[in-house]
Order: C-alpha cells, then sequence, then structure tokens
C-alpha cells in the first residue's frame, strides 16, 4: 500500500510532499492562534517556538521552497490539461488553491516581508491589530478557512488509497471542522483583548513602540510590495491561461476524428484513450469499472481506420478473450486512437435511462458466507408443500438474526439456503463480523434442534463456507426490476467451501484469507489444503466441527 501512495512521477510526489509540508504549517498555525483563547502569554510563547523552525534558514528554505512549488507545479498541471472538465471535489479544490495566493501575499507582505525588511515585530498581537478594524480580519480568516479546506481535500484524495483510512474518515472529519473553530475562537477572543488595549489608547504608544509600527511611509512601501507581488500573481495567472489555451489550439490542430455510429462526431487529442475523448466531448459510453480495463463494458467495433491501431495488449487481448470479441473489437478505454476512427459502441447508455448508479456496481473486498441444509430433499420427501415451507420459514426465522445481528444481510434465498453479505469500511471488519455470525449461527441452530426435538422431530444439520475476496455489487435485470446482487469468482469459491463441508463431516469451512484478515495468525491453525471444482488455485481453509465451537477453537489453536 505504501507503493500506491507514492506512485506517479517525480511531479506527483513532489506535490504530495510539498502539500504535506504547507499542511504540517498550517495546523500548527490554526493551533498557535487557537491558544489565544486560553492563554495570551501561552500563544505568544507557542509563536516563538514555531518561529524557531520556521524562520531559520533551514525551516524558511523548506517552507518557502514547498510554497513556491506546491503552487508551480499546480499552475504547471493546469496549463498541461487536456480539458478543465473534472470532478466536483477536484474543482473546488483547484479554485480554492487559485484563490489562496490573492489573500497570502498580502499577508506575507505585511508580516515577514515587514519584519525583513523594516524591522516590524509581527507578533500575533501586532497582526490582529492591523487588520481588526477593518474587512481584513475577515478576509484573512476566509483564507486560512480555504488553505485549510485545500490541504484536507487533498490529503483525503491521497489517503483514500489505504484500506486504514475509511474507517478514520469520521474521526479526522470531525478533527478537520474542530481546528478551524478553535482557530477562530481564540482570534476573536485575543482580538478583543488587545484591540480594547490598544483603541482605548492607555496602552496605545506602548503597543506600538513594541511592535515597531510602521511609519506613513513604511505604510506606503509595503502597499507598494503587496500591489507588486499581487500584478506578478495575476502575470503568472494569465500565462498559465494563454500556456492551456495555446496547448488545446495545438493539439486541436493535431487532433483526431472519432465518428461514431448512430451518434456524433468528435475531434480527440492524439494521446488520449478513446474513452477520455468520449468522455471529453460528453459523448455518452459505457464504463463501469470506470476506465481502468477491469471490465469490457466499453468496447466498440472498430468498423473503419483499425488497421491504424497497435495489436491489444496482454491485458486488454485477456480481456477481449474472455467475451470471444471478433478481431474488430477493441476496449475503448486501452486505445489510444492516432488516425480517424469510425466505431460503434456495444452498450449504449441510452437504453440505461432511469437507472440508479447503483446498477452500475462497485468492487468491494468483502466477506461472503454460504449456508445450506444438509440433506433437506431427502428429509422432506413425501411432505406436503406448505409443511416444508413452513418449516424452511422457522429455520431462517431462527438463524437470520444471528446474521443480521453480526452486521450481515441475506443477499439471497437458495431453496433450503441462503447467501450472506458482511459490507463493513474494510475488509478486517468485514471478516470479523462473517466470523461472528458463523457462531451466533451455530448456537441459533443448537436452540432450533432442541424445539424441533421437544416436537418429535430430527434435527436439522448444516454446511457453513466462509470466504473473503473481490465482489462487484450492483443492481442487475431489466431497468426498474434491477435487484440488487453480488458477483464475483469468490461468490463460487464460498460455495463450494460450503458444498466441501458434507465430505468432511463438518459444519463450518473458513478460508485462510478470512481468517487473516480477521487478525488471526493462520500459520497457528490447522489449515487444510483444498482444490475446489472450479477454483484455479488451490485453497487453505480451517473446518470447525461445529460452528458454534469456532471461538474455543481458534482460541486453542492459537496457544
Amino acid at each position: 500500500m505504501a507503493s500506491a501512495l507514492w506512485q506517479g512521477n517525480w511531479i506527483s510526489r513532489t506535490r504530495i510532499i510539498t502539500g504535506l509540508v504547507l499542511l504540517t504549517y498550517v495546523f500548527f498555525h490554526f493551533i498557535n492562534i487557537g491558544l489565544g483563547l486560553l492563554s495570551p502569554g501561552w500563544m505568544d510563547d507557542f509563536q516563538d517556538i514555531r518561529q524557531l523552525i520556521t524562520r531559520s534558514l533551514l525551516g524558511s528554505l523548506v517552507l518557502y521552497a514547498s510554497l513556491i512549488l506546491h503552487a508551480g507545479l499546480a499552475l504547471w498541471n493546469l496549463a498541461r490539461r487536456r480539458t478543465l472538465r473534472m470532478r466536483f471535489g477536484e474543482a473546488v479544490q483547484t479554485l480554492l488553491g487559485l484563490l489562496i495566493p490573492l489573500q497570502l501575499l498580502s499577508h506575507l507582505v505585511f508580516t515577514r516581508y515587514a519584519h525583513k525588511i523594516y524591522g516590524v515585530n509581527d507578533e500575533y498581537p501586532y497582526q490582529i491589530v492591523l487588520m481588526w478594524a477593518s474587512p481584513e480580519v475577515w478576509q484573512q480568516s476566509a483564507l486560512l478557512l480555504a488553505v485549510w479546506i485545500h490541504g484536507c481535500m487533498g490529503l483525503h484524495y491521497w489517503l483514500r488509497l489505504t484500506r486504514w483510512w475509511r474507517p478514520l474518515i469520521p474521526w479526522m472529519a470531525g478533527l478537520a471542522v474542530f481546528i478551524p473553530g478553535f482557530a477562530l475562537a481564540g482570534l476573536l477572543t485575543e482580538g478583543r483583548r488587545i484591540y480594547d488595549l490598544f483603541a482605548e489608547g492607555s496602552r496605545r504608544a506602548e503597543l506600538m513602540a513594541g511592535f515597531n509600527w510602521p511609519s506613513r511611509e513604511d505604510f506606503a512601501g509595503l502597499y507598494r510590495a503587496d500591489s507588486g507581488w499581487f500584478t506578478a500573481f495575476l502575470l503568472l495567472l494569465g500565462l498559465t491561461a494563454a500556456a492551456h489555451l495555446l496547448a488545446r489550439l495545438l493539439r486541436r490542430r493535431r487532433a483526431v476524428q472519432i465518428r461514431y455510429a448512430f451518434g456524433p462526431e468528435i475531434r480527440g487529442s492524439r494521446g488520449m484513450t478513446l474513452l477520455e475523448m468520449s468522455q471529453a466531448h460528453g459523448v455518452q459510453h459505457t464504463s463501469l469499472c470506470g476506465g481502468k480495463g477491469r471490465c469490457t463494458t466499453c468496447r466498440v467495433v472498430v468498423d473503419e481506420g483499425g488497421e491504424h491501431l497497435p495489436p491489444p495488449a496482454p491485458p486488454e487481448a485477456r480481456s477481449l478473450e474472455r467475451v470471444k470479441a471478433p478481431a474488430n473489437m477493441r476496449l475503448a478505454c486501452q486505445i489510444r486512437p492516432q488516425a480517424p476512427l469510425t466505431v460503434t459502441r456495444m452498450f449504449r447508455p441510452d437504453g440505461q435511462k432511469g437507472r440508479a448508479h447503483a446498477s452500475q456496481g462497485s468492487e468491494q473486498q468483502l466477506a461472503i458466507l454460504f449456508l445450506d441444509i444438509r440433506g433437506f430433499t431427502a428429509r422432506t420427501a413425501g411432505q406436503l408443500p406448505y409443511d416444508v415451507v413452513f418449516l424452511l420459514n422457522r429455520f431462517f426465522d431462527a438463524i437470520v438474526p444471528a446474521i443480521t445481528g453480526a452486521g450481515g444481510t441475506v443477499d439471497k434465498y437458495l431453496g433450503d439456503g441462503l447467501l450472506a453479505l458482511f459490507e463493513s469500511r474494510s475488509p478486517a471488519r468485514s471478516a470479523q463480523a462473517a466470523l461472528d455470525a458463523a457462531t451466533a449461527i451455530g448456537h441459533a441452530l443448537r436452540d432450533f434442534n432442541a424445539r424441533l426435538a421437544a416436537d418429535g422431530e430430527p434435527e436439522i444439520r448444516i454446511g457453513i463456507g466462509i470466504h473473503l475476496g473481490e465482489l462487484v455489487l450492483g443492481e442487475i435485470g431489466s431497468a426498474g426490476h434491477a435487484p440488487r446482487t453480488i458477483i464475483g469468482g469468490s461468490v463460487n469459491t464460498a460455495s463450494r467451501l460450503e458444498a466441501k463441508t458434507k465430505d468432511l463431516g463438518v459444519e463450518l469451512l473458513i478460508s485462510a484469507r478470512v481468517l487473516d484478515a480477521a487478525g488471526y495468525e493462520s500459520g497457528h491453525l490447522a489449515l487444510e489444503t483444498f482444490q475446489l471444482r472450479g477454483v484455479a488455485e488451490p485453497l487453505r481453509a480451517l473446518p470447525v466441527a461445529y460452528a458454534a465451537a469456532l471461538p474455543r477453537t481458534l482460541a486453542a489453536e492459537q496457544r
């Protein structure tokens, strides 16, 4: 997962590192301002400690290099974008990033620049007095909030690649709201205190001397510097916009003409995939996996121009082979046209109107549980259909609460069995929920069999298979009549594990992946290796004679 966090070229990595440096600086800046809520002395002392680092030669070099590199690379990336179409979150983050310098430059001029050039003591009381009686105090507060939101969004987009980030999101969201609120409370508290002393005049001269308050001439110089830096930033924005427009014009001259059967004609930039061209021009093009090559729903028939395309790469070739695609069929997310093409989209989104977003499916790593009643057909032979239905309903009434109580849901009933799914924020929680459900099912089965015995009926025996793997959850069926279900090879694996319990004479068979995800050391467990029908690789799994005894089995094996 570490490699996923640091994937990308040197530009992406530099933006991540510089962004972390700047977010760390802003975090401690917020904490420093917030201390004004508690004690002016703590606020001053903490600022002195911070400045020992940020105003040292090394600290200044790291901080300002990060600021220049982060902003410069962001503008460079904006200039190089093929299109300004972007997700809402990305657009908000970009807009905030462009607004930040408008206020940040003024802040730097009247603090760090004033300190270096005019010897101003730019401690927090000076900054507050300077801004308090003007709209500047709210503009600077908005600046800090924009910086914080921009940084938090960047942090989320970076860490969402990890499995451990999602469970932390509620806690981090709370922290992200608390920190600026704490800072604003500190600003208001200290602002009222220090400005009252300054405005009433009793300590005005003393405070101005302590701040080394700039003279009229000094302020004029500061305003000139502020205006010059602001103009330079606007020129830089103009150069970025000009570079973007020039690049688009050049790409347009070298664009490739794409004609869609039953659709429009567009001109796409060389280097883009056909799917990216469709999305950039608003052409509806089905792609359930998001253009990652994990499905074949974006495939097209190349009617004309296919001879100019390179042969499919191995991943694309394997995907096309699975659907027995003809030679002129390609994946739109994998081909990059360099010459005019005429294509026909295999799956036209027009017919998908009215479907919910869930119909496109989502890929998750979850635990699934298969359960089946042993010998049910023989047991119910000769019984009336109503009696069979009554027995099944009594059985499901007894054991389904054990599944739902552990956080699972029954995806479907399969006659005398069921398939349960354990959706959770992480594979670890999903796996543990499945194990808890299996134990609870074991206890529920004992109670149910006790009631059957009291009625003079034979007991029910079951088999359970549990596995964890990649699944696709989505709505399958005609529009408006598409129940939510799951698909994936892991479903077949769980089914084969359940079937294997019959041969072993046990109630429960758990794959090693479930145990590993739940945090159990599988090396100390009595795992067996099985070659399951329809599963390519041998699978290690733990047989458990009785599901209710699972906790004791795991505890004994761990010892």
